[in-house]
């Protein structure tokens, strides 16, 4: 049995840990690139480096948000909110620089909520209960 069908909500607290990171290195980003000289370390402040991690960050949002919402609750909402906390992300200078650090806060807001919501309404989905309960009882008479 797949790891992830037995807990649909660890690809979720994945992708929120993704994104808070991503997130946090964004905003960390002004303070300690006049460390990195020092670090050798440059390519974190590098667009692609940044748009790499928020693609991985939305690849595994979708896989999770699209898995939920097919095999448990048909809802598809939180997978607008991760790909407009995207598009927020990824365009987060469409205000300028002095903007920036509050637009990706919103972009990784969004993100992080269409997962939380995805978890919720996978939790209470009563056919996740029941999948959960079958389970459990088939082990239990073993």
């Amino acid at each position: 049995m797949n790891p992830v069908n037995d807990n649909p909500t660890k690809l979720d607290k994945l992708g929120i840990w993704v994104s808070g990171l991503c997130a946090l290195h964004c905003l960390a980003l002004p303070v300690v690139v006049p460390l990195l000289p020092l670090i050798g370390s440059s390519f974190f402040a590098q667009l692609w480096f940044e748009r790499t991690i928020l693609t991985i960050s939305l690849l595994i949002g979708a896989v999770a948000l699209v898995s939920g919402a097919l095999r448990y609750h048909g809802r598809w909402y939180p997978l607008v909110l991760l790909f407009s906390g995207g598009a927020i992300y990824w365009h987060k200078n469409m205000f300028g620089e002095s903007y920036e650090p509050f637009t990706i806060a919103v972009g990784a807001m969004l993100i992080v909520a269409g997962h939380w919501i995805n978890m919720r309404l996978c939790r209470q989905c009563k056919c996740c209960k029941d999948t959960v309960f079958a389970a459990h009882l088939s082990t239990d008479t073993k």
